[in-house]
């Protein structure tokens, strides 16, 4: 038998050589075989159909599986290389599905909401298979937050709970579905007993990666909940557990950094710098903020950084503007949008009215306040004066209306 190489078949179809990098990896291509690094393709292999057109949607099957089980594409290593989002997703035009997916998420981290809705409603009512529907619902999750719709967040659950699960894996992955949309409010009450060891064995291998992000978020979430005093752990207190927690995140984002998962390696390199800026260690968190935001600005992924203002204080505007000025005008659009929406929703779901109208400065006071820190603490760790953390109190005082020991609930 004849073979081709890949930029062979590319000009002979007409098509990029990622995208039939992507249809070998998706084994779209009968007879397709990989030596090391390079494809080698049989010379009379026919094109796939494109699975955007109307031909290849009546043929094909209303279940037509991901090429990742996974409830995040974008999370998986279809995505490895930082500045190729685009090309990834037209790589996936051989399954419509897949490629409205993956683009949605793009457009979610890049923080164009309205694409995400509107690409999220669309698969959940084309009744697409397992994987599509619960990476549907929790998109327009993600979307509810945004806009602080808790009647659009409640329909997201309960499409992720109707998603047309099959086997025991897919079952697996919805419980974590439904507890990956509760972390993004800081809720860990939902997730199941074996995940919250770091046991991911219940799900598909592909989906290693978002899990991976989600427990770190786990860990992030119980780790403020005991320095609050919202979660009590025997022989637990204070930054305790906070301050351990990067030895757990650590080994994972040289995991993700050593396949070239590139999402993935971005929130975990976020989520580990809140850790360490909350632990009193901005040197360890500026490591890590500057490699994200180096993973972040070629795909103009400004949603994804500002999702993380919110935890790191002031140190996103820090870092972000000494690179990309530019970016970070963008980033605090963004950011202004994503904070209204999640204090609105995060409020009602938990009850609890999130004031808004903190600076962010004085927030930060708030949160190591709810720490249990002194103001000689407060005022050591952020170079300000003493008299300056006690004037910063009486305004977080007068705006919220409690005193420093119920802080932690209204932020």
């Amino acid at each position: 038998m004849e073979y081709l190489k890949i930029q062979e078949v590319a000009e002979k179809w007409g098509v990029s050589v990622r995208s039939v990098q992507m249809l070998c990896a998706a084994g779209k291509i009968p007879g397709a075989h990989r030596f090391g690094r390079d494809w080698m393709i049989p010379k009379d292999a026919q094109k796939p159909a494109d699975g955007r057109s109307r031909a290849a949607r009546l043929a094909s099957n209303d279940d037509m599986p991901l090429p990742r089980k996974t409830p995040f594409l974008y999370m998986s290593d279809l995505y490895r290389t930082p500045g190729e989002a685009d090309a990834v997703g037209a790589s996936l035009f051989y399954n419509h599905e897949a490629q409205v997916l993956f683009e949605a998420e793009v457009a979610y981290s890049r923080g164009n909401i309205d694409r995400v809705y509107d690409s999220a409603n669309y698969l959940l009512s084309k009744h697409s298979g397992f994987y599509a529907v619960l990476s549907a619902g929790m998109l327009l999750a993600m979307c509810a937050i945004w806009k602080g719709d808790i009647e659009m967040w409640r329909r997201a659950k309960i499409h992720i709970a109707e998603a047309p699960a099959k086997s025991d894996y897919d079952r697996d992955a919805m419980q974590l579905a439904i507890s990956a949309v509760d972390i993004m409010l800081y809720s860990v009450e939902s997730f199941p007993e074996w995940f919250k060891t770091g046991c991911f064995e219940p799900l598909h291998k592909d989906a290693y990666p978002a899990a991976k992000v989600y427990y770190a978020k786990y860990l992030y979430a119980v780790g403020y909940a005991v320095a609050t005093g919202a979660l009590k752990l025997e022989g637990a207190a204070g930054l305790y557990v906070m301050s351990s927690v990067p030895y757990t995140i650590e080994p994972m984002i040289c995991w993700a950094n050593e396949r070239n998962t590139v999402m993935s390696e971005l929130y975990l390199r976020l989520t580990c710098a809140a850790v360490y800026h909350n632990s009193g260690q901005d040197e360890q968190a500026i490591r890590h903020i500057d490699r994200a935001i180096s993973l972040a600005l070629p795909d103009r992924l400004y949603g994804t950084l500002a999702e993380y203002c919110r935890v790191l204080d002031t140190l996103m505007e820090k870092r972000l503007s000494l690179v990309d000025e530019a970016a970070w005008v963008k980033v605090k659009e963004l950011y202004q949008v994503y904070n209204v929406g999640w204090s609105r929703l995060s409020g009602t779901v938990r009850g609890k009215t999130i004031v808004t109208s903190l600076t962010t400065r004085q927030r930060e006071i708030a949160k190591l306040a709810a720490f249990g820190m002194s103001n000689k603490e407060i005022a050591d760790k952020l170079n300000m004066s003493l008299a300056g953390v006690k004037q910063a109190l009486v305004a977080i005082t007068d705006k919220t209306g409690v005193g420093r020991d119920r802080f932690a609930a209204f932020l």
